[in-house]
């Protein structure tokens, strides 16, 4: 008995020693800016198809994967690429394959860019890429071996001989070319569209010189010192931002071709109060097709434009919407039949894919109550598509492949649950399936579509191996029409114990084209959630109607009252955390940034009597003040809609604060301006109430590089002085 005594006593403080030696996580090791950051990531591997070779890209090192056993063999190292080439490379990340089965790559350090053959160590093509020093944007067609960049306002062609064709002279501030329009709504990410060929360049021009100016102002750093006689007063840096229901800017789409010289504007009629997005080149590199919408975003068209002559071709799709429609991918031609493409539409109440043609739709290829999340390519011998979607779980995120004949549906990636991302080799035969599930890290496998064979290529260990953890769930409560499910993450303080009352925050966003709950590692829980966690905090966090991937219905119940339903479906959240034994509510806190600054400030003075303690970052207060895209798609415009914006203005609601609020904004915030925090400040002082206010000079809407720790702190020190 002694023995046995002894031997459990041993046991004990064997496991004693080793909870001892677990470390804590931190803000350094958790927040993106942090110092340990990049160690507390789940390890990937780079990877890039070349034809349907699989090639993984490292530091100083390539290889070429065989596809069935997951072994490797060494192409080539970043010393032997450098030598042969005479190039600076740093890393192999970033190098491309162009031609199956042919040894070449394309290669770029900075100074130049090249086309190199390392089997026969030849230089095929290079170029120098000196000119992109400055540049505002650029793009680069590997077909025709054509840059084209903005600069100095004035967009420019560099043809393949090294030859900078000036397209434009009018160039300026208010005249914008090649660059992003629209607010970066609808899709749009840049505005510069090389055709097929590369021999032709639709780019975007913008005339915002009726749009008003935001008098943001730009103070200088620490250690700036002002040249002899220059002044030392911070300098006025305006930005366009045309609100809502206020004078918009006007968008043309201009043709440049390579061969003539010339430049071509699409004949598109009046571009006043009207959107042009998603444009995609025909195979003949000669048709341009792109979405034209109305203001009121409830109008939109699938046009096609001759681009020798700029006139319109014809009409193929029209989509109206009582409330409103988003085009936001571009059409996509099917490899094996050039008169056929690929269209998306929510247009029976769920993001999905229609084959059409020139005349018009030919059959929709997805249907069902999920969305399609991403097209990621064919298989044009068999006739298939490959998709991601959330056919499976609202919260997950699956890989299929869709017969484009009878729209059979097989799934591909390894296990049916978690989040997958694919990408397809260019037969589209074997896919690289990189995945998360709650549980998992990160896994890489390799599957053969054909035969759906998968093996296993990587495996990432847990980074967080040797620190202390909490504990995460997920799980549904129903919306407050009685009926929706909801999904929720719930992060449980380090040593849970369900007889004790906790201390609880809510993290809110709750907008549209966002989500936090899904099926990666710890249901995408953040890393400010675990140190909370650690620090005897719980966390719970759930995705309210209008939020995305849940179809139309879901995500339109917002129209004309945003926050209104959003924070009905929060307070039921609220609802079921006090009916949990081991949430203290008399001590709910919550937190958001952006739409979720405006739904913290919201609910806090919606509902004073339940959160004690707030931070709201980014807010909007008033959406009269946020810009005309995305404010009139969700609001209608003031002039439309003067009881909804009245309605959903906190500043009316700045008397009703009652518990301890702290607001922080990016100084410069050229997203949600700081009128929007000044204001409500100015409404808190006029009806005596007392938020707390803090500022990041020079930052924009979200805080960068190790600001973001320092953001983190502040954030967490709030909680900690007045939630306890």
């Amino acid at each position: 008995m002694r023995t046995f005594f002894i031997s459990i006593l041993t046991m004990v403080a064997a496991l004693t020693g080793h909870a001892q030696e677990l470390k804590s996580l931190t803000l350094e090791d958790l927040n993106f800016g942090g110092t340990n950051y990049h160690n507390m990531v789940p390890k990937t591997r780079y990877t890039t198809w070349w034809g349907d070779e699989l090639v993984h890209l490292d530091t100083d090192d390539c290889f070429v994967v065989n596809k069935t056993t997951a072994k490797e063999r060494k192409l080539f190292t970043l010393s032997e690429l450098n030598k042969w080439s005479s190039m600076m490379l740093r890393h192999l990340y970033d190098i491309s394959f162009p031609e199956t089965r042919k040894p070449l790559v394309w290669l770029n350090d900075g100074k130049q860019r090249m086309l190199f053959n390392w089997k026969h160590k030849e230089v095929l093509w290079k170029g120098d890429v000196s000119m992109e020093k400055g540049a505002e944007v650029q793009d680069f067609n590997t077909v025709s071996k054509a840059l084209a960049y903005v600069k100095d306002h004035q967009l420019h062609v560099v043809d393949t001989h090294g030859n900078d064709h000036q397209v434009t002279t009018d160039g300026s501030r208010e005249l914008v070319y090649g660059q992003s329009v629209h607010r970066n709504e609808f899709g749009i990410t840049g505005g510069l569209f090389w055709s097929n060929d590369g021999t032709r360049l639709a780019f975007y021009r913008m005339d915002q010189s009726m749009v008003s100016d935001y008098p943001q102002v730009n103070i200088p750093e620490l250690d700036w010192k002002p040249a002899k006689g220059e002044s030392r007063i911070a300098t006025f840096e305006p930005d366009k931002y045309p609100m809502a229901g206020e004078t918009s800017h006007k968008v043309t789409v201009g043709i440049y071709d390579l061969t003539t010289g010339k430049v071509t504007y699409l004949a598109t009629g009046d571009p006043t109060d009207r959107y042009f997005t998603n444009i995609s080149w025909g195979p003949d590199n000669q048709t341009l097709y792109m979405f034209e919408l109305n203001r009121d975003q409830n109008d939109c068209r699938l046009m096609s434009y001759d681009t020798t002559t700029g006139k319109p071709i014809a009409e193929i799709y029209h989509e109206t919407d009582a409330k409103y429609v988003e085009p936001l991918h571009p059409i996509t031609f099917l490899p094996w039949d050039k008169s056929k493409f690929v269209l998306w539409s929510q247009r029976d109440g769920y993001m999905h894919l229609y084959l059409y043609n020139k005349v018009g739709e030919v059959r929709q290829l997805t249907k069902g109550p999920w969305v399609v999340m991403k097209l990621l390519g064919f298989d044009a011998k068999h006739k298939r598509i490959f998709i991601e979607s959330n056919t499976c779980n609202p919260i997950q995120k699956n890989i299929f492949a869709v017969d484009t004949e009878t729209s059979k549906q097989t799934l591909l990636d390894v296990n049916g649950q978690g989040w997958h991302t694919g990408s397809l080799s260019e037969s589209g035969l074997y896919l690289v399936d990189n995945y998360q599930t709650p549980d998992i890290p990160r896994n890489i496998a390799i599957v053969n579509t054909k035969n759906g064979e998968a093996i296993s290529y990587f495996k990432a260990p847990n980074p967080w191996q040797g620190y202390t953890v909490p504990g995460y769930e997920c799980g549904t409560i129903k919306a407050a029409d009685g009926t929706t499910d909801l999904y929720y993450r719930m992060v449980k303080p380090l040593n849970f114990d369900p007889n004790k009352k906790y201390p609880t925050i809510v993290y809110v966003y709750g907008g549209p084209h966002a989500h936090n709950v899904d099926a990666r590692w710890h249901y995408c829980s953040r890393g400010w959630e675990a140190f909370m966690a650690e620090k005897g905090y719980l966390l719970f966090i759930l995705d309210n109607r209008g939020s995305e991937h849940r179809g139309k219905d879901f995500e339109q119940v917002t129209f004309r009252r945003l926050g209104e339903e959003e924070m009905k479906d929060q307070m039921e959240g609220v609802k079921f955390l006090k009916s949990l034994p081991y949430v203290d509510a008399d001590k709910l806190g919550i937190h958001g940034w952006s739409f979720g600054g405006f739904m913290t400030i919201n609910l806090m003075t919606t509902y004073p009597d339940v959160f004690k303690v707030g931070v709201a970052g980014g807010p909007v207060v008033d959406w009269k003040w946020y810009e005309v895209m995305y404010g009139e798609r969700y609001m209608d415009t003031p002039q439309a809609n003067p009881e909804g914006y009245a309605t959903c203005s906190l500043l009316p609601k700045a008397k009703n604060l009652k518990g301890k609020l702290e607001i922080i904004i990016g100084f410069n915030d050229p997203v949600v301006v700081p009128q929007h925090a000044f204001s409500f400040l100015k409404a808190c002082i006029a009806a005596g109430t007392q938020p707390d206010f803090f500022v990041y000079p020079g930052e924009p809407h979200n805080m960068r590089g190790h600001q973001s720790v320092h953001l983190h702190e502040r954030i967490s020190q709030y909680f900690f002085d007045y939630l306890k």
